[in-house]
């Protein structure tokens, strides 16, 4: 299992249809109950392959259809099998179980195992042996090291979303799982990025692959109108409600922290916004009421951290906002691509204070396209408005940040385990240095 993952160049059809790629009559009527008209191209392309019983390795950026792409083969090949499906996040697992539920052309028995709930339900689904088992990697590893669950008789794997569950330091539990599972079988791995830790894990875990590439590593969305603004940390949510009020779209924001999520969202429900919260600290129950209030439209606006970034299945998100830059450049390739997803357009927009411009310049090499650059919009009403407020407002006393400091963090079996946390990015001092055009150096 160590051969180089090789190219495959597989002509896509100028008119594809579902018909032309060997699906089954059942699958293709599941196909048009689904309410699909025409493949993706990662769907056009990495479905003959697997119904060949090939290992796969497919990029292809997010909100592309990969879910289909691995759900609509293992129907096929594996009936009776069962299948191990592994993402980085409890909300991507869901909704890898709703599409599975919705393809499959008879009733599964699938178990959910995610953290954030209790262990009773998975524990029964587990022990009634299941044909679909949809996991994050540390709670099926919970459940292994408790005898709950047994995988040697896994017929297939596909890990969603690789790149981000080694990113948030996935390796040492995903390794556990290998361990427990047949080597032979069918493994598909689907990726939006492909960097060295990827390309590495993929040469030992995966078996003899075919890679589909639909989109150079790092290609961000094609219908994301893409801009960048160049503040002050102390002016984000002046603008950022700047930008609110321009229009009525349905807005993601991301924040780097849970703090930081939770202040902005405050900041707006003061301005008389629908607001909701997704981010570790949040109960599994908050989490998907926030989320089903955003697909629904009673929330304006979702605030998340990275969490989110690829656990979102909501269609025309307008506007995503990145209120702090990721540290890791190719998280912002999958925050921008909740919005434009499949034919959809959508607007991202990137707020970067000057101690954020390294991380900027990290996204522009990744994206081998600098992010255009756009006005502060300092002479607005709104952005004055706050941002005079925010002026007045009192600083917090020495108590309340001693406080704060003190406050234990909430341990969560999704989080990242092993990798360290970023900085606040807490903002800036009253005088701090802010941009009125273009970049400027720090001093």
């Amino acid at each position: 299992m160590n051969a180089a993952v090789p190219e495959l160049a597989v002509p896509s059809p100028s008119s594809p249809s579902f018909d032309s790629l060997g699906l089954s009559p059942a699958s293709l009527e599941a196909v048009r109950r689904a309410g699909y008209l025409v493949p993706t191209p990662i769907q056009a392309q990495a479905i003959p392959l697997a119904l060949q019983g090939r290992d796969v390795v497919g990029v292809a950026a997010t909100g592309t259809g990969k879910t289909a792409a691995f759900v609509l083969p293992l129907l096929e090949r594996h009936p009776h099998g069962l299948w191990l499906i592994l993402a980085p996040t409890r909300e991507l697992a869901l909704q890898i179980a709703e599409h599975v539920e919705r393809l499959a052309p008879r009733r599964l028995a699938v178990a959910v195992v995610i953290g954030g709930v209790g262990m009773g339900q998975q524990i029964a689904d587990l022990r009634a042996s299941p044909q679909v088992i949809v996991a994050t990697p540390g709670r099926l590893v919970d459940h292994l090291q408790q005898g709950n669950a047994r995988l040697d008789r896994v017929t297939a794997l596909v890990l969603d979303e690789a790149d981000r569950m080694l990113d948030m330091g996935f390796r040492p539990q995903l390794n556990k799982i290998l361990a427990r599972m047949p080597r032979q079988r069918q493994t598909m791995l689907f990726s939006a990025t492909m960097g060295g830790e990827v390309e590495q894990f993929t040469r030992q875990s995966v078996k003899d692959p075919v890679r589909v590439e639909v989109a150079r590593s790092g290609t961000t969305a094609a219908r994301a109108v893409q801009q960048v603004f160049l503040v002050g940390q102390s002016e984000k949510t002046a603008l950022l409600l700047a930008l609110l009020s321009q229009d009525e779209e349905s807005t993601l924001v991301f924040t780097r922290t849970k703090h930081r999520a939770d202040k902005v969202a405050r900041s707006l429900e003061r301005s008389g916004l629908e607001v909701a919260r997704i981010h570790a600290n949040r109960s599994q129950s908050q989490r998907q009421q926030a989320l089903e209030g955003f697909r629904s439209g009673r929330y304006r606006v979702l605030v998340a951290t990275d969490i989110a970034a690829r656990g979102i299945d909501v269609e025309e998100i307008g506007h995503v906002v990145n209120y702090d830059l990721p540290h890791v450049p190719a998280d912002y390739v999958h925050r921008i691509g909740r919005t434009a997803r499949a034919a959809a357009s959508g607007r991202a927009s990137s707020f970067a204070a000057p101690e954020e411009l390294p991380l900027l310049r990290d996204i522009d090499r990744f994206t081998r396209t600098p992010v255009p650059r756009a006005e502060v919009p300092r002479d607005h009403p709104v952005f004055q408005d706050h941002a005079r407020a925010a002026d007045e407002a009192p600083a917090p006393s020495r108590h309340q940040h001693h406080h704060r400091s003190q406050r234990p963090p909430q341990a969560q079996r999704d989080a990242r385990p092993s990798r360290p946390q970023a900085s606040s990015g807490a903002p800036a001092r009253s005088g701090a240095v802010v941009f009125s055009g273009g970049p400027r150096r720090r001093r």
